[in-house]
Protein backbone atom coordinates (compact mmCIF):
# COMPACT_ATOMS: atom_id res chain seq x y z
CA UNK A 1 0.00 0.00 0.00
CA UNK A 2 2.53 2.29 0.75
CA UNK A 3 4.24 1.67 -2.49
CA UNK A 4 1.25 2.59 -4.31
CA UNK A 5 1.03 5.67 -2.33
CA UNK A 6 4.62 6.95 -3.35
CA UNK A 7 3.81 6.53 -7.02
CA UNK A 8 0.66 8.46 -7.01
CA UNK A 9 1.02 11.03 -3.85
CA UNK A 10 0.89 13.35 -6.67
CA UNK A 11 -2.77 12.73 -7.98
CA UNK A 12 -4.03 11.85 -3.72
CA UNK A 13 -2.43 15.88 -3.41
CA UNK A 14 -4.21 16.90 -6.97
CA UNK A 15 -8.06 15.79 -5.18
CA UNK A 16 -7.21 17.09 -1.87
CA UNK A 17 -5.94 20.57 -3.19
CA UNK A 18 -8.61 21.11 -5.61
CA UNK A 19 -11.64 20.64 -3.15
CA UNK A 20 -10.10 22.24 -0.30
CA UNK A 21 -9.06 25.15 -2.99
CA UNK A 22 -12.82 25.27 -3.72
CA UNK A 23 -13.73 25.37 -0.15
CA UNK A 24 -10.54 28.11 0.53
CA UNK A 25 -11.67 30.35 -2.37
CA UNK A 26 -15.52 31.13 -0.53
CA UNK A 27 -16.90 31.78 -4.02
CA UNK A 28 -20.42 31.72 -2.67
CA UNK A 29 -19.62 34.89 -2.03
CA UNK A 30 -20.19 35.60 -5.92
CA UNK A 31 -23.89 34.06 -5.55
CA UNK A 32 -24.75 35.69 -1.94
CA UNK A 33 -23.68 38.90 -2.12
CA UNK A 34 -22.84 40.16 -5.67
CA UNK A 35 -25.86 38.86 -7.66
CA UNK A 36 -25.69 36.60 -10.32
CA UNK A 37 -23.81 37.62 -13.96
CA UNK A 38 -21.31 35.77 -16.33
CA UNK A 39 -18.79 34.96 -13.61
CA UNK A 40 -21.40 33.50 -11.45
CA UNK A 41 -22.90 31.18 -14.25
CA UNK A 42 -19.55 30.11 -15.30
CA UNK A 43 -18.36 29.31 -11.91
CA UNK A 44 -21.87 27.30 -11.07
CA UNK A 45 -22.03 25.71 -14.44
CA UNK A 46 -19.08 24.76 -13.84
CA UNK A 47 -19.81 23.11 -9.81
CA UNK A 48 -22.69 21.10 -11.04
CA UNK A 49 -20.51 19.79 -13.86
CA UNK A 50 -17.99 18.66 -11.28
CA UNK A 51 -20.73 17.58 -8.85
CA UNK A 52 -22.40 15.12 -11.49
CA UNK A 53 -18.90 13.72 -11.89
CA UNK A 54 -18.05 12.90 -8.31
CA UNK A 55 -21.46 10.94 -8.53
CA UNK A 56 -20.10 8.82 -11.40
CA UNK A 57 -17.28 8.13 -9.01
CA UNK A 58 -17.55 5.86 -5.64
CA UNK A 59 -17.24 7.49 -2.16
CA UNK A 60 -17.35 11.03 -3.49
CA UNK A 61 -20.76 13.32 -3.41
CA UNK A 62 -21.89 15.42 -5.76
CA UNK A 63 -23.56 17.53 -2.14
CA UNK A 64 -20.14 17.31 -0.76
CA UNK A 65 -18.63 19.14 -3.89
CA UNK A 66 -21.07 21.95 -3.76
CA UNK A 67 -20.71 22.29 -0.54
CA UNK A 68 -16.72 22.46 -1.26
CA UNK A 69 -17.93 25.29 -4.09
CA UNK A 70 -20.14 27.28 -1.57
CA UNK A 71 -23.23 26.41 -3.61
CA UNK A 72 -25.32 23.88 -1.85
CA UNK A 73 -26.83 26.31 0.29
CA UNK A 74 -27.87 28.69 -2.48
CA UNK A 75 -28.41 25.93 -4.40
CA UNK A 76 -31.05 24.73 -1.57
CA UNK A 77 -32.74 27.77 -1.13
CA UNK A 78 -33.29 28.68 -4.90
CA UNK A 79 -35.22 25.15 -5.24
CA UNK A 80 -37.14 26.40 -1.83
CA UNK A 81 -37.65 29.51 -3.44
CA UNK A 82 -38.85 27.97 -6.63
CA UNK A 83 -40.89 25.48 -5.37
CA UNK A 84 -42.69 28.05 -2.40
CA UNK A 85 -45.67 29.64 -4.86
CA UNK A 86 -42.77 29.34 -8.00
CA UNK A 87 -40.81 32.59 -6.89
CA UNK A 88 -37.93 32.72 -9.95
CA UNK A 89 -35.53 35.24 -8.13
CA UNK A 90 -32.93 32.49 -7.87
CA UNK A 91 -33.68 30.47 -11.05
CA UNK A 92 -30.40 31.23 -13.56
CA UNK A 93 -28.76 29.96 -10.52
CA UNK A 94 -30.96 26.39 -10.97
CA UNK A 95 -30.64 26.80 -14.76
CA UNK A 96 -26.67 27.40 -14.68
CA UNK A 97 -26.41 24.58 -12.49
CA UNK A 98 -28.73 22.20 -14.35
CA UNK A 99 -26.82 22.93 -17.48
CA UNK A 100 -23.68 21.93 -15.57
CA UNK A 101 -25.17 18.84 -14.54
CA UNK A 102 -26.61 18.39 -17.64
CA UNK A 103 -22.82 18.57 -19.38
CA UNK A 104 -20.93 16.76 -16.68
CA UNK A 105 -23.37 13.75 -16.76
CA UNK A 106 -22.78 13.83 -20.54
CA UNK A 107 -19.00 13.89 -20.53
CA UNK A 108 -17.52 12.78 -17.16
CA UNK A 109 -17.98 8.82 -18.15
CA UNK A 110 -16.31 9.00 -20.83
CA UNK A 111 -13.49 10.80 -19.80
CA UNK A 112 -13.11 8.64 -15.84
CA UNK A 113 -13.42 5.20 -18.30
CA UNK A 114 -10.77 6.28 -20.33
CA UNK A 115 -8.64 7.61 -17.36
CA UNK A 116 -9.19 4.68 -15.24
CA UNK A 117 -7.94 2.51 -18.12
CA UNK A 118 -4.79 4.81 -18.41
CA UNK A 119 -3.89 5.04 -14.69
CA UNK A 120 -6.17 3.36 -12.64
CA UNK A 121 -3.95 3.79 -9.24
CA UNK A 122 -3.73 7.94 -10.52
CA UNK A 123 -7.59 7.84 -10.33
CA UNK A 124 -8.25 5.78 -7.31
CA UNK A 125 -5.51 7.80 -5.00
CA UNK A 126 -7.02 11.35 -6.79
CA UNK A 127 -10.90 9.82 -5.95
CA UNK A 128 -9.22 9.90 -2.22
CA UNK A 129 -7.88 13.09 -2.09
CA UNK A 130 -11.40 14.13 -3.35
CA UNK A 131 -13.22 12.36 -0.55
CA UNK A 132 -10.84 13.95 2.23
CA UNK A 133 -11.16 17.25 1.04
CA UNK A 134 -14.74 18.17 2.09
CA UNK A 135 -13.74 17.64 5.50
CA UNK A 136 -12.33 20.94 5.55
CA UNK A 137 -15.67 22.64 3.98
CA UNK A 138 -17.16 20.68 6.76
CA UNK A 139 -15.22 22.47 9.33
CA UNK A 140 -15.22 25.76 7.93
CA UNK A 141 -18.92 25.40 6.95
CA UNK A 142 -20.16 27.65 9.64
CA UNK A 143 -18.26 30.45 8.87
CA UNK A 144 -20.02 30.55 5.03
CA UNK A 145 -23.39 31.05 6.35
CA UNK A 146 -25.31 34.18 6.05
CA UNK A 147 -25.09 34.79 9.40
CA UNK A 148 -21.47 33.08 10.02
CA UNK A 149 -20.91 30.97 12.75
CA UNK A 150 -17.79 30.21 14.50
CA UNK A 151 -15.45 27.24 12.58
CA UNK A 152 -15.40 23.85 14.02
CA UNK A 153 -12.93 23.11 16.78
CA UNK A 154 -11.90 20.30 19.01
CA UNK A 155 -14.66 21.14 21.67
CA UNK A 156 -17.52 20.54 19.10
CA UNK A 157 -16.22 17.15 18.68
CA UNK A 158 -18.89 14.46 20.46
CA UNK A 159 -17.30 10.88 20.88
CA UNK A 160 -20.73 9.74 21.21
CA UNK A 161 -21.76 10.82 18.33
CA UNK A 162 -19.22 9.98 16.75
CA UNK A 163 -19.73 6.42 17.61
CA UNK A 164 -22.93 6.30 16.57
CA UNK A 165 -22.33 7.33 13.43
CA UNK A 166 -19.77 4.00 12.93
CA UNK A 167 -22.48 2.40 14.00
CA UNK A 168 -24.97 3.05 12.07
CA UNK A 169 -22.37 2.59 9.04
CA UNK A 170 -21.58 -1.10 10.68
CA UNK A 171 -25.21 -2.05 10.98
CA UNK A 172 -26.15 -1.03 7.48
CA UNK A 173 -22.89 -2.79 6.24
CA UNK A 174 -23.88 -5.61 8.08
CA UNK A 175 -27.70 -5.62 6.73
CA UNK A 176 -26.78 -4.98 3.50
CA UNK A 177 -24.24 -8.13 3.42
CA UNK A 178 -27.44 -10.33 4.83
CA UNK A 179 -29.97 -9.29 2.48
CA UNK A 180 -27.02 -10.23 -0.32
CA UNK A 181 -26.56 -13.56 1.46
CA UNK A 182 -30.27 -13.78 1.52
CA UNK A 183 -30.60 -13.17 -2.19
CA UNK A 184 -27.90 -15.58 -3.33
CA UNK A 185 -29.82 -18.20 -1.48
Amino acid sequence: MLGAFRENWLPFLGGLVLVVGLSALRLSALVNGIGFGIGTALYAFAAGALAISAMVLPGIFGSSLLMSCGLCLPVIAAMKDLLHFFQFGQFWLLAAVGLGVLAGFAIAPHCIRGWMRKAPGAVTYAVLGMMLGPLYAIVVGPTTLKVPQHAMTISDFHLLWFALGIAVMLGLEALKRRVQKALAH
